[in-house]
């Protein structure tokens, strides 16, 4: 038996090895740059950049020389027979006499390069100006993205923290407990007390067992929601740096007022690069007025033949062409779209200043609710102090013989609710910063 365990030592020592290795850690400030840098959505987001670009070429390419090749090679099966008048070959041909007279050889062909250049195009210019602006719009979905990201990220980290406390003071429950349970068995025993009253503490024991078997439930299902969140595999372990602590706690102070930087709000940023486009799109319409000029030049050959040879009787050819296109009428067409951009920008106008509205509205309910968490936090947190206080004096009381177990059990489930209510308002508390520095567009200002 010896001999199998030190064969299966090394082997044992690996695993571990390689499970300690693969294990990843993550400061909140670390959980948020891998959420950003790995989540699939911000993938998907960031090849709308590299679409952008695409796109931006494509308009650029428009402008550019266009090349084209042509060959065809031709049999005639049947040459087109036409009629005309015999005087043509015959002066002394009756007046309304015809011939027949067959255009064309048995083979044909042809083969040739042309070459087409715009050389002013109002409209196209125009897109070109809007190229930066299209890619500074793709620019802004990713960071939108991001942020998306990085919210959803903190508040499952703040949701694992404050369950992983709340775990830990119910384990500290239970231990107390078990001390004192211990302590009245063996008063029972003596017959100091009364079965009953072992068997009321063993149930507020059994109640506390399983409220920490669903708040490690919770833990577990909170680790998935983070790794979710973060791009990371199901499967794969993490551990959290970051730990609560009433230091930390005390730091989340109201911030001094101050108005919302609109331009900080991706959302706000975002409509106004949209609005950028709107009147770049308006602007290529109005100068659709504007002449087109192009040219075009072109060089190739011509085959006949009576007989199959592809490799004789070409003639050459050759053209340059400056071509001027100039729109006259359209029926009132473009009057109609440019009312149609306008239309689009004062909406968008309109949409800015209903946000600049929402963004306060967002910021002073931000504040509120801080502060309401705050005063809440407090309030919870001198409930747990008193009630743990009540514990204390209950069992002393009990143990000196001048209380009963009800006030010991009572006091416990008092216990158990004020520590409950103080971790809602811990992570209350928690999301109303995370939500306070989105609406002032500091969410991700590091």
């Amino acid at each position: 038996m010896k001999i199998k365990l030190r064969a299966f030592s090394p082997l044992l020592f690996l695993i571990l090895s390689i499970t300690a290795y693969s294990q990843q850690s993550f400061s909140l400030k670390e959980a948020v740059q891998y959420g950003i840098k790995n989540h699939l959505t911000v993938k998907n987001a960031e090849l709308e950049i590299y679409s952008a670009e695409n796109t931006i070429k494509q308009v650029k390419a428009a402008g550019l020389p266009q090349i084209t090749g042509s060959f065809q090679y031709t049999a005639n099966v049947i040459i087109p027979t036409q009629l005309i008048s015999a005087k043509n070959f015959n002066p002394n041909a009756a007046e309304g006499e015809v011939t027949k007279f067959k255009f064309g050889v048995p083979w044909g062909g042809q083969a040739g390069i042309g070459l087409n250049q715009l050389l002013y195009d109002a409209t196209w210019l125009v897109g070109i100006k809007a190229a930066p602006v299209y890619r500074e719009l793709a620019q802004r979905t990713v960071a939108s993205t991001k942020l998306t990201v990085a919210e959803n990220v903190m508040k499952a980290y703040y949701s694992v923290l404050v369950a992983e406390e709340r775990s830990k003071i119910l384990a500290l429950n239970i231990t107390r407990l078990d001390t004192l349970l211990r302590e009245m068995k063996i008063m029972n025993e003596k017959g100091f007390i009364e079965k009953l009253d072992v068997d009321r503490l063993q149930v507020q024991r059994n109640n506390l067992v399983t409220e920490t078997q669903k708040v490690k439930n919770l833990i577990e299902l909170s680790y998935g929601l983070l790794k979710f969140q973060m791009g990371i595999k199901q499967q794969e372990p993490i551990v959290l740096k970051d730990k609560l602590s009433e230091t930390d706690i005390n730091t989340l102070q109201l911030p001094d007022y101050q108005s919302v930087d609109f331009g900080g709000r991706i959302e706000y940023s975002t409509l106004m690069t949209q609005r950028k486009l709107a009147a770049l799109d308006m602007e290529r319409t109005q100068k659709g007025v504007f002449p087109k000029v192009f040219f075009s030049g072109s060089l190739g050959a011509g085959h006949s033949n009576p007989r199959f040879n592809p490799l004789e009787r070409w003639f050459g050819s050759s053209a340059l062409n400056i071509g001027l296109q100039i729109p006259i009428y359209d029926s009132g067409l473009r009057k109609i779209q440019i009312q149609q951009h306008q239309i689009n920008l004062t909406k968008i106008d309109q949409s800015a200043l209903y946000l600049r509205e929402l963004f306060d509205l967002q910021a002073a309910q931000g504040i509120i609710s801080l502060k309401n968490g705050l005063e809440s936090l407090k309030s919870q947190k001198a409930n747990m102090d008193l009630a743990q206080e009540v514990v204390r004096v209950s069992k002393i009381k009990y143990q000196a013989g001048a209380g009963t177990n009800i006030e010991v059990i009572n006091a416990e489930s008092s216990l158990k609710e004020a520590q409950t209510n103080y971790f809602a308002a811990l992570y209350d508390l928690l999301i109303a910063k995370v939500d306070l520095d989105k609406a002032r567009g500091k969410l991700l200002a590091e």
